[in-house]
This record gives C-alpha cells, sequence and structure tokens, in this order.
C-alpha cells in the first residue's frame, strides 16, 4: 500500500484514509495541508484489487464503519469532516 505523503510540521503519526471522490475527504486534506501538518494520505477507491482486502481491514481497525474520511492522529480517530475536533487534536 503506497501512500502519499504532504510535508508540514510534524504532530507524530497523522494518517488520512479517502476517498477520491468524497467532498468531505477533500475538505479535511485541504485543512490538514493549510494547517502545515505533516500527514499522509491514501485514496482508498484508488488502491489495486490485490491490495483492496488489506487496506479495508486496516481502516476498519479504526473505524468499523468504513466511512469516509477517517484520520488517525497518533492513537485517536476522528470520522468524518469534524474541523474542530481536527483543529484541538493537532494544536
Amino acid at each position: 500500500m503506497k501512500t502519499e505523503h504532504v510535508d508540514g510540521r510534524d504532530h507524530g503519526k497523522v494518517m488520512l484514509y479517502a476517498l477520491s471522490t468524497c467532498g468531505w475527504c477533500a475538505k479535511t486534506k485541504q485543512l490538514l495541508t493549510d494547517l502545515g501538518i505533516a500527514f499522509d494520505y491514501l485514496y482508498v477507491d484508488k488502491v489495486g484489487p490485490d491490495e483492496q482486502k488489506a487496506v479495508v481491514e486496516e481502516v476498519e481497525k479504526y473505524n468499523p464503519a468504513l466511512s469516509f474520511p477517517t484520520v488517525v492522529i497518533g492513537d485517536r480517530t476522528i470520522v468524518g469532516f469534524r474541523e474542530d475536533e481536527l483543529r484541538k487534536a493537532l494544536a
């Protein structure tokens, strides 16, 4: 599974699981970028068929509902576009 990286300030491991067609995912990615946070992201719908099962299982560990966006910040998971929660977690 190949993730993409966005450079910025280090706040530990920040991972965004998203769908390329999801507006809320795009807003979450843009917020993280605007905040200047270093993070990795993966468009789950762009993963090849041979990796799909492993990626889905990974996301389900953090978010059993398998909804997007799913942001993992250290040991905390934020599901959906939750601007206030994201700002607070990354302050």
